[in-house]
């Protein structure tokens, strides 16, 4: 099996800037509108989305149904 793909992380900077350490694409976004900029724009490797919780509630409506080419989505607790 090959690991394909890229995780992004959005929501508010302090609670998402360590997982640049980590390698993902970090996408601080303060306020909802940000929010959902970021998911609009995420690149198209990616297959990993980790959301806060506000960033979560930002991005629901325009957040496609899990399926074939849309990436997994994660909320952080």
């Amino acid at each position: 099996m090959t690991a394909v793909g890229t995780v992004a992380v959005i929501g508010a900077e302090p609670l998402v800037r360590g997982f640049g350490l980590a390698g993902a694409v970090v996408l601080p976004a303060g306020d909802a509108e940000r929010a959902r900029a970021a998911w609009r724009q995420l690149p198209a490797d990616v297959s990993v989305v980790i959301l806060t919780p506000a960033a979560a509630t930002a991005v629901e409506a325009c957040r496609p149904s899990p399926g074939t080419g849309t990436p997994f989505v994660v909320v952080m607790t």
